[in-house]
């Protein structure tokens, strides 16, 4: 017998009882979005390597330790995409829609990373981004993030996450940081974790997200990011709470909130749950007003976040939120026995999808006695169950069965798909 063939480790299959409530998930977020406005964009999952080198930033971990890169037969180095941005405003720009424009975008799919598999955390996982270009105030900024509660008021989850919002400044005011930083954190090296030690000579922002004890009791006496945050800055940042604060939208001030990705500036944001142990977040993101310009487009201000479909399924899952109408079921299960009668159950079944699309009819393929084909129907779920043989059809009637009550009825015919489609 031949090798079985396994999944990737960290690449999962979506199975047929887990892909309904994906649809469901990605339903509700294109239903909101496009309430705002916003467009959907769909790029290549394969890109040249030097836009996540330029976009993302060479010293980050993702560049440095989790890009999925290989050279093609021509030579040229290409990855994986391992995070949306940077290919949505490649995209954008390459088709011209950034320069003197404003944008609203969002695309959805699979990204690339190579790292440990855990809980909330794969190597081919899906996210969904919303971005917006050409509007470099800070109401743009309110109003992705009043979307994004939007959402979670739509899901159930808005009790169930946190906003952490921190303002990092222009890249001016980070330089000085990084500078007062290093010279301080310097004198400590020795007591930071091997991850920090690595990035004090390569990325020391990322330090302050450490989760390392020892490292956070050397942050505790750190400089802090806010004393070098200028006036432009902070009163973008101002702003924005004056929007937030009136639309009703809760908030914390984490000063430690960096993002770990080079592009962001000024305003920094995520959502987190206590709900999922250390996967804590489920939605990020941010201003990146220099990206455009870095990827080699004309200077556009932009700003956008980015949410993992898989960490949003098992926080559904996790509080019990999603609602049976989510979940796959049938609406009519059609039975049939003999010749003559399969043929009349394509014909009905064509009928009622008709008249009414939207229902769920399955119809028995593959023969069967009646038995069987009623223990089908039960497992199917189906509100009501269809029921033809040759007595049926030398009478002109279909037996309809309602399986929440056990009660079964005789119909003309031509009257089951008007009775049906008053009853569903």
């Amino acid at each position: 017998m031949a090798r079985k063939i396994q999944a990737i480790r960290g690449m999962n299959d979506i199975l047929p009882d887990q892909s309904s409530v994906w649809l469901y998930l990605e339903k509700t977020v294109a239903d909101v979005v496009k309430s705002y406005g916003y467009q959907q964009i769909r790029f290549p999952i394969v890109e040249n390597t030097d836009l996540f080198k330029r976009g993302v930033g060479e010293t980050t971990d993702i560049v440095e330790k989790e890009m999925y890169t290989f050279n093609d037969r021509n030579g040229e180095s290409l990855t994986l995409r391992p995070e949306g941005t940077a290919s949505c405003v490649r995209a954008a720009d390459q088709a011209g829609l950034l320069f003197n424009q404003t944008q609203r975008l969002w695309y959805m799919g699979p990204m690339f990373r190579y790292e440990r598999p855990q809980k909330g955390r794969y190597r081919q996982f899906h996210q969904i981004g919303v971005e917006s270009f050409g509007m470099g105030t800070a109401d743009i900024d309110a109003e992705l993030i009043i979307l994004s509660a939007r959402l979670w008021q739509k899901l159930g989850l808005l009790g169930q996450v946190e906003l952490q919002l921190n303002t990092i400044g222009l890249a001016s005011e980070r330089e000085a940081y990084k500078t007062a930083l290093v010279d301080y954190l310097t004198q400590f090296k020795d007591q930071l974790d091997e991850d920090s030690q690595r990035r004090l000579d390569t990325n020391p922002l990322r330090i302050l997200d450490s989760k390392d004890e020892s490292t956070q009791s050397v942050l505790k006496e750190a400089p802090s990011l806010e004393d070098f945050i200028g006036e432009e800055s902070q009163s973008h940042f101002e702003r924005l709470q004056t929007i937030l604060k009136a639309n009703g939208i809760s908030y914390v001030i984490n000063r430690r909130l960096v993002r770990g990705l080079d592009y962001y500036g000024k305003t920094v944001f995520e959502w987190v749950t206590s709900h999922l142990g250390a996967q804590a977040t489920v939605c990020a993101g941010g201003r990146y007003d220099g990206l455009v310009e870095q990827l080699g487009g004309k200077p556009t201000p932009a700003v956008g976040f980015a949410m993992g479909i898989e960490r949003l399924v098992l926080l559904l899952e996790t509080l019990d939120l999603i609602p049976q109408s989510a979940k796959f079921s049938a609406d009519v299960f059609v039975v049939s026995i003999g010749d003559d009668a399969e043929v009349a159950s394509f014909v009905l079944a064509e009928k009622l999808r008709e008249v009414s699309p939207n229902l769920v009819i399955l119809r028995h393929c593959g023969g069967g006695s009646f038995k069987n084909q009623m223990k089908k129907a039960d497992k199917s779920e189906a509100r009501f169950t269809l029921i033809l043989g040759q007595d049926e059809i030398d009478q002109g009637i279909c037996q309809v069965k309602d399986m929440s009550t056990g009660e079964q009825q005789s119909h003309p015919l031509h009257d089951v798909v008007a009775y049906l489609n008053s009853k569903l």
